[in-house]
């Protein structure tokens, strides 16, 4: 019989995926203005036509722009951290699903152990 189990995956910090990272949530942060950007002149935009209640169209637009900035606030705040850590740091990047053989008499406290994947620059470094 095969089950699904819930797999980690971690990346190993080096000076390349430091890098990519950063780069990776500056060009998160410039999407998140360019629609912060669109949206102030979507609201502008739509304002004119006068079909819709201004009330009720300021408010969701100043939702959405503040979903936004909150947003640049948190990717501001992991650039800050990704700074401080150290080349050779593990970071949580995802989980995977695993297909995991269970038969008549395997030790069920093994099989059931979280199992985690190392990758070091895109290579699987280590499994355990």
């Amino acid at each position: 019989m095969k089950i699904l189990q819930t797999v980690v995956v971690n990346q190993v910090l080096t000076e390349t995926s430091k890098n990519q990272l950063l780069q990776k949530y500056k060009m998160k942060q410039i999407q998140f203005q360019k629609e912060i950007d669109q949206l102030k002149f979507e609201l502008k935009k739509l304002e004119k036509t006068k079909k819709f209640q201004p009330a009720s169209l300021k408010s969701h637009f100043e939702k959405e722009v503040n979903n936004r900035q909150e947003k640049i606030k948190l990717l501001e705040f992991q650039i800050e951290q990704l700074e401080i850590l150290p080349v050779g740091s593990e970071l949580k990047e995802r989980e995977v699903q695993a297909l995991v053989d269970v038969e008549i008499g395997a030790n069920w406290d093994e099989l059931i152990q979280t199992r985690t994947i190392v990758v070091k620059d895109g290579i699987v470094d280590d499994i355990r």
